[in-house]
Order: C-alpha cells, then structure tokens, then sequence
C-alpha cells in the first residue's frame, strides 16, 4: 500500500460524488504530538463509517495540513508518509511515495530502518505528527543551582526556572522511542505534557544545570541571562543531542529564562556589589570626583562643631578622613579598569585652620593657647598691634597706612 498525489479539482468535484472517504487530522493542540485521522463530511452528507473510526480503504483521500507529516499504518507497519502538504490517494498497488515535504532527505534513512516495526494490528490507520514548535513547557529547578559569577566575583546560588520550546526533528524515531504503542492500537492523541513527558522534563533539569555551568565558564553575567535565550538553547542543545536528537528525533528550539531567584546570602551580595559599582562608576568623572569631595568636606565641617571633643578635635578627624578618601579616590584612578577619563592633575589640600577657644588665641606654630605663653613651642602670646590715627580728621589707620582713607592727607 501506498500514496500518490491527488488532484485538488478531484476532491472538491468528482470525489464527493463517488463517496469515497476524505481523511484529515483530529483537533491538533498546540502540545499535542501526535493525533489520529478522522473522516470529514462532504458537502453535508453524513460521514462514511463503513470502516470504522480512522480506518482507511482503497481510493481514499488523505489531507495533510502545514506543518503535520501523515504517516500511513498497515497491520503494524509504517508503509508511506508524507510532510507535503496536499491531498493524497490511498493505492493498494502503489509503492511508498515517500514526500520528505520539509524534511528534505533527512527521514529516508530513519524510514527504512524501522517501516517493518511497530505494532500488531490488522487495520490500516492514518496518523498525523506535530512539526510545529511546541512551546509554553514550563520547568524549574527545586534545589539552587551554583553559578559563579565573574562580575561579582563570588558563588552565587539561585533557583531557575522559565519556559522552553522543543520541535521534533526526526518523526520516525520520535514515533518508535517516545510514542506509547496502546496510543495507536487506540486510537488516541498524546501530547507533551508533564503526566506524559515526566522523564524529559527531569531530564532537562538536569541538563540545564550543565549548560549552565558552561554558560558561566565563559564569563557570562548571571543579570544578563534573561536576554540570552538563543544561547541557553545552544547548551542546553548541546548537553541533550545525544539523548534527545541522535535517539528520539527531538530537539530544544528556546529556552526562556525569567529573573532568577538568589538565596539571601547571594541577593546580599549581588545587592552591595551592584551598588559598589554604581557609585565607582559615577566616580570615574573628575567632575563627580570632586562633587564628592566638596559634599564631603562641606559635611565634615558641619559635624565638627559639634564634636564631643571640641572643634579643633573635629576638624583633625575630618581632615584624617579627608586624607584617607583622597588615597582611596587616587586607588580607584590608577585602576585601569576605572581610569577612563584623563585625570586633573591632584590639588594641594588646604587644611581648614584650627578654630581658638573663646578668649584664646593661635601661635605661628598652629597650637591653640589660653595663656600668655605657647603651650608647644613657648613663644609669648603676641601683643595687639597699636592704633593709628589721622593727624588731620582723626579717622582710624590700618597699621601701615600712607595716607587716610577719609580725608587723603599723607600719614
């Protein structure tokens, strides 16, 4: 038995009226794999059920949809097929026709190995396979999974989960190593869900724990994983071809990644490092480089009179702080990772003088005094300079003033 290409004109005119039987696909769902044939009414008469429930005569029209392949079973055999779409005639007497449609040539070999397997029946049966990507297939990992994350140079540890797709490659090996046999002799759909693919879905956990260790090898951030969608179904590709593709026909098309879920250990850390890096990466302009110091210096006087100790005890913190922050800043700079921008060439840093006590009074060697003598150095507190005034309008002289602000006359 075999099938040969029909004619659209035959099944829409003279096929109806010699009524023959059309066969077509069951509902397809977007996860089913696999479905039976059906008889469909013709022009409003009642659907011929002399042979019973997808079985198929000699002389009946199969119609295959985009993106189905249509295989033919005879008392347990897969004797023809085809992935072409179009309507094609049952011929007892023909040969297998073989359309490849989409799959080209790679099927052929995989036809005739296994045409003589299969089940044991006495019916002839037409069935349709799912070439469409099958999408939505939820996982999720139950344990976390380690990754280490060049970025942030630690081990983080997180739990996965997303969807990804998968699109059968091979039908004929995906029909002998995944269909069930008492799908057929039934008569029935499957599908690919979690009741029926448990063991591909543990599978895929499993795997992506691999891909996912090869995807932090090659220096990947972990934020950056959502985006990388093609490149997760790369790996995960490459970890399952032997199982999925060489053995049962199938391979993984996408996989999509949603935000992963740290433990608290690993969000602490994405969190303070991420923000060390905002605030370097703001720091790398010489604008905000001294912004920052300003805003720092500005607090720090601030804070100084109201110091425990005293002022003067304040402004020395403030400037040890000031001190250590300049070295800090100057570290970053010399970083090549961060030294970006040419860099100003570094300012003196001017001390803030330190502040007398009231009815004090400051020696040239810096020391705030009390006394009339120097407390460090022993110089004696210097005398206030006399007043001047203008010999002809009185007004008062700075000390060394030629001639009077006031009246102009010569001192």
């Amino acid at each position: 038995m075999g099938i040969i290409k029909a004619a659209i004109n035959a099944v829409t005119g003279a096929l109806a009226d010699t009524w023959l039987e059309v066969i077509e696909s069951s509902p397809m769902g977007k996860n089913d794999v696999i479905v039976p044939g059906q008889a469909v009414d013709q022009r409003g008469r009642s659907q011929n059920k002399k042979g019973g429930e997808n079985l198929v005569s000699n002389g009946s029209i199969i119609h295959v949809l985009d993106n189905q392949m249509m295989i033919l079973v005879d008392g347990g055999k897969i004797v023809d097929y085809s992935a072409t779409p179009g309507y094609f005639k049952v011929e007892n007497s023909s040969l297998p026709s073989m359309f490849n449609g989409q799959l080209k040539e790679n099927i052929k070999e995989s036809f005739s190995r296994i045409k003589y397997a299969g089940i044991s029946s006495t019916s002839q049966r037409v069935f349709f396979i799912n070439l469409q990507e099958i999408r939505d297939l939820q996982f999720g990992t139950q344990n976390p999974v380690q990754y280490f994350d060049e970025f942030y140079e630690a081990e983080l540890f997180m739990r996965l989960h997303g969807t990804f797709s998968v699109k059968i490659t091979d039908p004929f090996k995906f029909y002998m190593e995944v269909i069930p046999k008492e799908v057929i002799t039934n008569n029935e759909s499957y599908a690919f869900n979690r009741q029926n693919m448990q063991q591909f879905f543990d599978e895929f956990v499993a795997a992506l724990s691999a891909a996912f260790n090869q995807y932090s090898a090659d220096g990947n951030r972990i934020s950056h994983i959502t985006s990388k969608g093609p490149q997760m179904a790369k790996y995960m590709q490459d970890v399952l071809d032997a199982d999925w593709t060489e053995l049962r026909g199938l391979e993984i098309v996408r996989v999509a990644m949603q935000n992963p879920a740290y433990d608290d250990a690993s969000q602490k850390i994405v969190t303070e490092r991420s923000k060390m890096a905002s605030q370097v990466s703001y720091l790398k302009d010489a604008a905000n480089q001294q912004a920052f110091m300003a805003k720092s210096v500005g607090e720090g006087i601030s804070a100084a009179g109201s110091n425990a100790g005293g002022a003067a005890v304040g402004f020395m913190g403030m400037n040890m702080a000031q001190n250590m922050g300049a070295g800090v800043m100057g570290g970053y700079m010399q970083n090549p990772q961060y030294a970006q921008q040419p860099q100003q060439a570094p300012q003196a840093q001017q001390q803030p003088p330190q502040a007398p006590q009231q009815g004090g009074w400051t020696c040239e060697c810096g020391a705030v005094n009390s006394g009339k003598f120097c407390t460090e150095c022993g110089k004696p507190k210097p005398e206030a300079p006399k007043k001047r005034f203008c010999t002809n309008c009185g007004a008062e002289l700075n000390p060394n003033a030629k001639f009077c602000p006031e009246c102009g006359s010569k001192q």
